[in-house]
């Protein structure tokens, strides 16, 4: 297996071909439906078939398109898309997100389902031609055929889980072409996904620099992390101990590292740099290669973006204006101490990476030095009013997470985009531990969650903020979860399995205190063909 980076060019060739036939009637009853008899002739087209879910996953588990990431984050009380001044209403499907109020075959669902079952129909067709030949007419041997077809398994699964996460009950479909698939309960779903990772995870390599971007052993691990530390939410039954037990073999290096052992990044920003195909933690991630020709780039600067931005770095690129902290989140959670809240975040007058290029205003403050502010109100105009339709061009904190370089950087635009990482194992660990000691943290669960924070602190701050097993509750464990992975997509997902998703109050979002909130609307247009889909209960 090799890393994505290095068959760019053969996926770009390939993409033409495959896009193509994966387009074919989205909007009709059939579930990614594809016309791909005549390739799989040699190894290169193979190797294109596989690699062609992971550009697809790219558009939906990462900023940047309307998928899992944007409805996880901008239902939560982290992040916001507000409305500034005359861009960003876009058909108020943000500010639905923001306050729960989905409505009939409301776009903001339909395509976050949309392009994950398009993703997951472009991993069941690798499957499908892969079986149905044999390993010598591609090209490959039959071990690298049975890698293959593990692979796409478990990528399969993989967005069957991250569906089941917002809907709930969905259909298991394995096939190209399957007409009406039937809604499946949750447990069922779970059941076939832990099935398929468990019966195909022994066939994938460990994790290495070869196959950066791509599943493997550590990435299977690393969703049987995920599947186990939900399960209580997903099915109703606790799974605490093979949480662990899964944890256990990814901090012990048992499935390989992408840059020798497997171990925490030393710093808090050497997970989220230009050169992070070098991070010790990262288990599976969307990779991307802008120079070189290859102009594969991560798409998250749209959503983050100021339409000035590329002054602040020194870059080609700038974004929407879209998604800002909400107010006052920056200062609730991160202390003036902790380095993450100024290395993750854009704040205040914006300094320009050129000192003759300022950074500017295009909007209400066009041909003025651009000022990120805490709050999201028309201050332009004296106004108090603060809500989803109220935004300017400056409103909100803004993401810094991941750094891009300047135009001028050999690896610039080059940031892989973190799924899993180890850090998140971590936390998943001392969360099951305490779990299982109804709520209450012992020595490792504290050892976990401070070998962790301690890359946020100086050597003298630090004494002061080392949690102790009285001082790490599970309320605080949220919040240093809030903390760690701001902006990763995980926070609905946290919100839910902490109990406050429905419950919490931020910013102008009042508590939804509807059950049936915790599952996404199943789109209508989809029930409306498909006679064997349900819709989740509440939405009727």
């Amino acid at each position: 297996m090799k890393t994505i980076k290095s068959y760019i060019k053969y996926l770009v060739l390939a993409m033409s071909v495959m896009v193509t036939a994966s387009c074919t009637k989205l909007d009709e009853n059939i579930y990614s439906k594809l016309e791909t008899g005549n390739f799989y002739n040699n190894k290169n087209e193979v190797l294109s078939a596989v690699l062609r879910p992971y550009t697809h996953a790219n558009a939906w588990i990462t900023p940047g398109q309307n998928g899992w990431w944007r409805i996880s984050e901008l239902s939560s009380d982290l992040l916001s898309w507000p409305q500034k001044g005359r861009h960003g209403y876009d058909d108020g499907k943000w500010i639905r997100d923001h306050y729960h109020t989905w409505i009939y075959d409301d776009e903001a669902v339909w395509e976050p389902w949309r392009l994950m079952w398009w993703g997951l129909g472009l991993c069941n067709d690798p499957i499908e031609n892969l079986e149905r030949r044999e390993a010598a007419e591609m090209g490959i041997t039959q071990e690298e055929k049975d890698a293959y077809i593990g692979e796409m398994k478990l990528l399969r699964a993989f967005h069957h889980m991250r569906l089941m996460d917002l809907w709930g009950n969905i259909p298991i479909v394995t096939v190209v072409g399957e007409k009406d698939p039937p809604t499946k309960p949750r447990t069922e779903v779970f059941n076939f996904i832990e099935k398929e990772i468990l019966e195909n995870m022994e066939n994938l390599p460990n994790l290495s620099s070869n196959n950066i971007g791509r599943i493997s052993k550590a990435a299977a691990y690393g969703m049987l992390v995920e599947l186990y530390l939900n399960a209580e939410v997903w099915t109703g039954t606790a799974r605490w101990d093979d949480c662990i037990t899964y944890c256990n073999k990814l901090i012990n290096n048992e499935a390989g590292g992408q840059s020798g052992a497997m171990a925490l990044d030393p710093t808090i920003t050497a997970t989220y740099n230009n050169t992070n195909d070098k991070s010790k933690e990262i288990i599976f991630s969307i990779a991307y290669k802008f120079r070189d020709g290859i102009g594969w780039k991560p798409q998250w600067t749209g959503d983050f973006y100021h339409f000035n931005q590329r002054f602040i770095y020194g870059g080609e690129h700038d974004g929407n204006d879209g998604v800002v902290v909400n107010p006052g989140v920056w200062d609730q959670y991160y202390k003036n101490t902790d380095m993450r809240k100024e290395s993750w975040f854009l704040h205040g007058r914006q300094t320009p990476y050129d000192p003759s290029k300022p950074v500017l205003g295009t909007e209400e403050y066009r041909g003025q030095p651009l000022e990120f502010v805490d709050n999201i109100r028309r201050n332009s105009e004296g106004s108090t009013r603060s809500d989803m339709t109220q935004g300017e061009e400056n409103s909100g904190y803004r993401f810094n997470k991941y750094k891009p370089g300047a135009s001028t950087d050999p690896n610039y635009m080059s940031n892989d985009w973190a799924i899993y990482r180890l850090t998140w194992v971590y936390f998943a660990k001392a969360e099951a531990i305490m779990r299982k000691n109804g709520g209450t943290a012992n020595a490792e669960a504290v050892d976990l969650i401070n070998t962790c924070k301690r890359r946020a602190f100086s050597a003298a701050d630090w004494p002061a903020e080392a949690y102790t097993t009285s001082t790490l509750t599970i309320n605080e464990l949220f919040n240093e979860r809030t903390r760690e992975f701001f902006f990763e997509g995980w926070r609905r997902q946290d919100l839910i399995r902490f109990g406050r998703f429905l419950t919490a109050e931020w910013w102008d979002h009042k508590p939804s205190l509807q059950e049936h909130l915790k599952l996404m609307r199943v789109p209508d247009r989809q029930i409306q063909l498909n006679p064997n889909l349900k819709q989740n209960p509440g939405y009727n």
